[in-house]
């Protein structure tokens, strides 16, 4: 016996969150039966358990590392047919998704796997896993609006967490740095400096805790490996 959410996220249909989500919303059903109490467990083996109309199979866990171009979509379905980044994982076969996401016009790291359990150490503001980013931004980064950003800085969700800033270049007019965040609010890093008025012209995640994109290619992928998997479930310092 196992609580319906865990085998919900084994199962690859979505983080331990989302699959939550869809227990609340009405959208599984166990022998039949609309089940949206929480922590309810049942037995994967002898249950027919459906997820939104889609029956349930476990599956074997699959961690792949992508480096997503600009103009891709983090999500399984868009209603306006745009792309997806799961468009480029051709010929893997089985439910995908995206561990965390990526706006359509930032690029880079992004984790594409079926293991729930891991997508939510990685995503959970409480596992404080950090992503680092390459950043381009447009404007005059002062002194002053750097110590703010290291403190942390209140967006409409709350307050971020600390924002650690590496300046790498000042050019004419712009500033290029490194910004790791632990966090993963909605474009996080485009709202936080917008409020002190810098746009941020260029965006891409170059880490994802111990994993950098190396020598990955825009728009190819690769397999994690069991050592690499290992290190992105180990707590974080």
């Amino acid at each position: 016996m196992e609580r319906l959410h865990k085998i919900l996220a084994a199962a690859g249909m979505g983080s331990r969150r989302k699959c939550e989500e869809y227990i609340a919303e009405g959208k599984v059903t166990v022998d039949g039966e609309v089940v949206t109490e929480m922590g309810v467990k049942v037995d994967p083996a002898r249950c027919r358990i459906l997820c939104d109309g889609v029956v349930v199979r476990s599956q074997r866990p699959m961690h792949f590392l992508l480096n997503k171009p600009r103009g891709y979509l983090c999500t399984n379905r868009d209603e306006l047919g745009r792309r997806s980044v799961l468009d480029l994982m051709k010929g893997i076969r089985g439910r995908l998704y995206t561990v965390g996401r990526l706006d359509a016009e930032s690029e880079g790291a992004i984790i594409v796997t079926n293991d729930g359990e891991l997508c939510n150490r990685l995503t959970h503001p409480r596992y404080g896993v950090p992503k680092t980013y390459h950043v381009v931004v447009a404007g005059t980064l002062t002194e002053a609006t750097l110590a703010r950003l290291r403190r942390g800085v209140w967006l409409s969700e709350g307050k971020t967490g600390p924002v650690k800033v590496r300046i790498k270049k000042r050019m004419r007019g712009l500033v290029v740095l490194d910004v790791t965040i632990c966090e993963g609010m909605n474009r996080e890093i485009r709202r936080v400096f917008a409020k002190f008025g810098l746009e941020v012209q260029h965006l891409r995640r170059i880490s994802i805790g111990p994993i950098g994109l190396g020598s990955l290619e825009r728009g190819n992928y690769r397999r994690l490996t069991d050592s690499e998997i290992a290190r992105l479930r180990r707590p974080v310092p």
